[in-house]
């Protein structure tokens, strides 16, 4: 066995699904955080395999941690990771990615006991991550009592939107101060408006729409930096075609499944977040990868159901926007499909936009061609080094 790096201070990410756990270590370098390792523990409960690799891409470990069968489990078995690689880590803070903050949590904060009831009072508005999220704080608090933890919200980035485009167009004693559009992927979005002044300068000040393509797929309209729209809203069932969601669709469906199907509340959730979007058009799968490569109609057109949400939003946004200078492409599909960014390019040719394909199929950064009126762009994003960003910040760690 290789001896032990030497680590004396890091902060950990976690970002819990309901069969996986993300994670980041990042160590102290200079006033900055810098990603000493990264990895995921898939199959939860099942047939967990843990994956670590470091800053350059090395593969650290490829094991299969039996005592991973549920959330404490796996932070176990991270655990014992972390202790066999690293001599003396002390761990400074743990950071995680909660989705939904509601209507009082618009900035990152310090988790304690009422905090937590609280945000266990909205897992109905996101039942795909709310529930996990919040497990991976409390098996952390048994584990690391005294260390702080630090909760950072999809829906705070998005506190920015106008009133008129945080209004759920409801009678007031019913919406209250709770019912409101509050768009998610914000941490991914805020990730990339923070590095647009040093990838793209040009564009940095002006009017953006970024499209977050991945599972969960949104757009984002920025304005110097300022999101002031934003597909997704009071859930994560808005907006664009996702993996397994439907994105935007007539609520008088939904009160047709109730009333002419009899669907339980139970079973309409179930079709909503899971059985939706890519998988339910399709049949086959919910992975835009596995969908590109079939030549099944109902594939092909689960193809181009996404594509048309996505280019019939991005207009929108640009009428939101009172135009736009340039779109940006992140996350797993918008950061690695060429072939969904070109269609989605020519989709938009009308506002200007036209792809260089050689560019393109390099992945950027910049895709659009020199007569391109609007530049188009692919900048990774990073939402575990914007968590440890805010928790540096918050524990006086800058």
């Amino acid at each position: 066995m290789a001896a032990p790096h030497r680590l004396e201070e890091c902060a950990l990410v976690l970002n819990a699904g309901s069969s996986s756990l993300k994670f980041s270590v990042y160590r102290r370098e200079a006033r900055a955080w810098a990603l000493e390792a990264g990895g995921q523990i898939e199959g939860i409960g099942t047939s967990p395999h843990l994956k670590v690799k470091d800053a350059r891409g090395a593969v650290l470990a490829d094991a299969t941690p039996a005592a991973a069968r549920d959330a404490g489990g796996a932070l176990d078995a991270l655990a014992e990771w972390l202790g066999s690689h690293y001599a003396g880590a002390g761990v400074l803070g743990v950071g995680h990615r909660v989705v939904h903050g509601g209507a009082r949590f618009a900035r990152p904060i310090v988790v304690d006991g009422e905090a937590l009831k609280e945000l266990a009072a909205l897992v109905p508005l996101a039942p795909l991550h709310q529930p996990y999220n919040l497990a991976a704080i409390e098996a952390v608090a048994k584990r690391l009592p005294h260390t702080p933890q630090v909760a950072c919200f999809d829906t705070g980035f998005h506190r920015s939107l106008p009133e008129v485009a945080q209004l759920v167009p409801l009678p007031r004693a019913i919406r209250g101060e709770a019912m409101r559009r509050y768009g998610f992927h914000g941490l991914s979005y805020e990730y990339v408006a923070s590095v647009l002044p040093e990838k793209a300068p040009e564009i940095a000040p002006g009017k953006v729409i970024v499209a977050h393509l991945g599972s969960g797929a949104s757009l984002c309209a920025l304005k110097a930096g300022k999101s002031v729209e934003c597909t997704l809203s009071f859930t994560a069932l808005d907006g664009l075609c996702m993996g397994t969601r439907p994105g935007a669709m007539d609520p008088g469906v939904i009160l047709y499944l109730f009333q002419s199907l009899g669907m339980s509340a139970k079973e309409v959730e179930a079709l909503l977040y899971k059985q939706s979007g890519l998988l339910g058009i399709s049949g086959i799968s919910n992975d835009m990868r596995a969908l590109l490569g079939r030549d099944e109609p109902a594939a092909r057109l689960a193809v181009e159901y996404f594509v048309y949400r996505a280019a019939k939003e991005i207009g929108a946004l640009a009428a939101a926007l009172g135009g736009v200078d340039a779109l940006v492409f992140t996350a797993g599909i918008g950061e690695n499909s060429a072939e969904i960014r070109r269609r989605i390019g020519l989709a938009s040719a009308w506002l200007g936009v036209e792809l260089d394909d050689a560019a393109n199929e390099r992945h950027g950064p910049r895709i659009s061609s020199a007569k391109s009126r609007v530049s188009v762009w692919v900048i990774p994003t990073n939402e575990e080094l914007m968590i440890a960003r805010h928790m540096a910040a918050l524990l006086g760690w800058d």
